[in-house]
């Protein structure tokens, strides 16, 4: 079992005064201390993937990463396949200029990041790029394109081989990740 905290800050001027709200919130979740989890020890729940293609994207920008391009357009990022675009999660490492549209500011321990449809972004220099959070991070809501899996008789979701735990924050619904899936 692991107890976790996490702060979150907003600052409001009213009538020329500034006021600073901070709400901490603990959360506690089963998770193992070890965050990588061997992908044998996870069972999706629906047997094949959900896999989104299309055959165009209008106005779509090409982003090179380890000498493959990626299209980027829509709010997505796609690879292409045998004349058809399929949409993917971008890999960790994954550098991008500009941030995807409505992302969200989540601040956890010392990482100021910037997450947007399952994937989380840190800025290195003028770029940013695509990271694993830690452990014990909120987000309040994920992807369409998620799974539900089963570890150790445990239901989770995952996502760009992030796993979450449903959690309950200040009677909202929220996920903290849990772990990673280690792809061997």
């Amino acid at each position: 079992m692991q107890v976790t905290a996490q702060t979150r800050e907003k600052t409001t001027n009213t009538n020329n005064r500034t006021v600073k709200t901070t709400r901490t919130t603990a959360t506690t979740s089963r998770t193992t201390s070890n965050k990588r989890v061997p992908s044998t020890k996870v069972t999706y729940k629906k047997p094949t993937k959900k896999v989104v293609s299309v055959r165009t994207i209008p106005n779509k920008t090409v982003v090179k990463h380890n000498g493959q391009n990626y299209y980027y357009a829509n709010n997505r990022y796609y690879t292409q396949s045998r004349g058809r675009y399929i949409a993917i999660a971008p890999k960790v490492g994954f550098r991008v200029r500009v941030l995807p549209q409505n992302y969200n500011r989540v601040r956890f321990n010392t990482h100021n990041y910037y997450h947007v449809n399952g994937i989380f972004y840190l800025q290195v220099n003028n770029e940013y790029e695509v990271v694993d959070p830690e452990v014990g991070t909120i987000v309040y809501e994920l992807p369409n394109e998620y799974e539900k899996v089963t570890i150790d008789g445990q239901i989770y979701y995952e996502y760009a081989n992030i796993l979450y735990e449903k959690v309950q924050v200040d009677g909202a619904r929220a996920y903290e990740v849990v772990g990673i899936i280690d792809m061997q």
